[in-house]
């Protein structure tokens, strides 16, 4: 027998050739789930790149398509971590080089968890009919609990908040962020469905048009109307939206007294803060005075401007220089040490009066959910640290310059509640006192401002945003801003805001929105699982009775 060499060479097995091609699709969805992660972070401000968040979700959604749960949550995660990294990256501004990336590496993990969970639960409820549908409901449902948990909750990246203008904002005055979101949510969604409907009919009907065919596809229109009809009804809500003043006008000055930009060094520089402020006002009432600008019925400080321990002469002549009451953002001191972060209506003639506490404070800045771990990641304590004492909710519209003023500080701009609650006690306009000197020159004040913008048209209300360093802002209630201020620099903005009284349907609907959202997700992750049981189910039933016919025929 003659031997040749190709009779010496191994065969050469198929299945490394499948592993091969396996692991570069599987190297391409990674590189699309990353690549649409920081599409949508492109879509958040300073960038006015709003319709990209929809586009990331078609990205996100053509990953998803045919994957299992651990490829959906994987993929989820991947999503997730490529938009918080450079979104948050204003953190490493804050922590400064001592600290490293950990805290704000571990934060970002956490938070992309919850994108890997809509991942995972997205593909239990791609076999449903209508599954744009309920994919866009699960994606957002999840933004509910990330406002619980962990320490309290930290919604900020939500998806409504990368929506301060453009064709889905208007649908905040109908249902808040959580509306928004889920129409951004829908509209990309549903376009990932409908580029795969249409390449799926172009493989069936090679010899016709997929766009033809489409047409006469009542599952392609159905995915169509999806992508269509969330930017249709904001579009058309547009003309709804009340701009004029219901309860007349009032000329509000914010005054933003600048810090400098250290970092954490700025602990302990409560001084430094006021003198800064003080020093504006000064400035302020020299152009008050010399009809630069108009007098105000109501002056702004930010938060945190001052410490207030007890009377105060200082500030009690400042706010009779004005002729008008101010609302001064200051650490109120409690009798018993303790302090909290409050907003405290200063009258010009009898002093300080009724104030509001913020309610939501920052774990770790304001207040220390674990000590022991705490002490390894912030810089805020010592032993001998207190926490602050978080507000009730009273005075959520204070009685100011014959009007109604509601109030919510900073980080509270990021959760639904408090706007909500300072318009249910007849709040006309809305102030929103901050301190984002710690954070640097970054994106941070840039993405607030976002939230306050969506707050404006959410309630249907003038938002007047007052910060220590930047960006203070006077923002009409279409969400339009209509002055506003640098970063780093010490200024003032003087400007007319109109009160209104009207209350939209989301004022009305309340939480009730959020939480219809999250039933519907839940409602459709159940029908989901039942539907993959009875497949699975079906598929093990057939498999038997093959099996058996098999065995009767041998």
């Amino acid at each position: 027998m003659v031997v040749t060499a190709a009779d010496t060479e191994p065969e050469v097995p198929r299945e490394p050739a499948r592993r091969r091609r396996i692991s570069r699709a599987w190297l391409l969805r990674f590189v699309v789930a990353a690549a649409s992660g920081f599409v949508f972070y492109l879509s958040f401000a300073p960038r006015p790149l709003w319709w990209l968040a929809p586009l990331a979700f078609t990205g996100f959604g053509l990953v998803l398509h045919g994957r299992r749960f651990r490829g959906g949550f994987g993929y989820g995660f991947v999503f997730g971590l490529a938009f918080f990294l450079p979104l948050l990256t204003w953190l490493l501004a804050f922590l400064g080089p001592d600290f490293g990336p950990w805290p704000w590496l571990g934060l970002c993990l956490a938070l992309s968890v919850y994108f890997g969970l809509a991942g995972w639960l997205i593909t239990v409820v791609s076999r449903l009919p209508l599954a744009p549908l309920w994919s866009a409901l699960v994606f957002v449902a999840l933004e509910t609990p990330r406002t619980w948990f962990p320490l309290g909750g930290f919604p900020w990246g939500r998806v409504g908040f990368s929506q301060p203008e453009g064709a889905f904002l208007s649908l905040a005055s109908v249902g808040g962020a959580p509306l928004v979101g889920f129409a951004v949510c829908l509209t990309g969604f549903a376009l990932a469905a409908l580029l795969l409907r249409l390449k799926s009919l172009k493989a069936t009907f090679r010899d016709r048009n997929a766009l033809k065919v489409a047409f006469r596809d009542r599952r392609a229109l159905g995915t169509a109307a999806f992508v269509v009809v969330p930017v249709v009804a904001g579009l058309a809500l547009w003309p709804t939206i009340g701009t004029g003043a219901q309860d007349g006008e009032r000329t509000v000055a914010t005054v933003q007294g600048n810090a400098p930009d250290i970092g954490l060094a700025l602990q302990g520089q409560r001084k430094l803060l006021r003198d800064n402020h003080l020093a504006e006002s000064e400035r302020l009432l020299d152009d008050i005075n010399h009809q630069r600008v108009p007098r105000p019925d109501l002056v702004v400080w930010p938060e945190s401007a001052t410490t207030v321990t007890g009377p105060d002469p200082q500030l009690d002549q400042l706010v009779a220089s004005f002729g008008a009451p101010a609302l001064i953002g200051g650490l109120y001191r409690l009798p018993d040490g303790h302090a909290q972060n409050s907003v405290i209506a200063w009258d010009p003639h009898t002093g300080p009066g009724a104030r509001y506490s913020k309610q939501q404070l920052v774990p770790f800045g304001e207040y220390l959910p674990a000590r022991k771990i705490a002490e390894l990641v912030t810089p805020f304590l010592d032993s001998e640290t207190v926490d602050m004492v978080p507000g009730d909710g009273a005075n959520a519209a204070l009685n100011v310059a014959r009007t109604k003023v509601g109030v919510f500080v900073c980080y509270e701009t990021a959760f639904d509640y408090p706007a909500r609650e300072s318009v249910a006690d007849g709040a006309e306009l809305l102030v929103v006192p901050t301190n984002n000197a710690w954070y640097g020159p970054g994106e941070m004040s840039y993405q607030q401002l976002a939230m306050s913008r969506l707050r404006a048209v959410e309630h249907s209300r003038a938002v007047v945003v007052s910060a220590i360093s930047g960006v203070s802002a006077i923002i009409a209630p279409d969400g339009s801003v209509t002055a506003s201020t640098g970063l780093f620099t010490a200024e003032s903005l003087v400007g007319r805001v109109p009160l209104r009284t009207q209350t939209t349907l989301s004022d009305r609907l309340g939480a009730w929105t959020e939480y219809g959202l999250l039933a519907l997700a839940i409602a459709g992750v159940a029908g989901g699982s039942v539907l993959r049981f009875r497949i699975r189910g079906a598929q093990r039933t057939r498999r038997a009775q093959g099996t058996g016919t098999g065995e009767a025929a041998g």
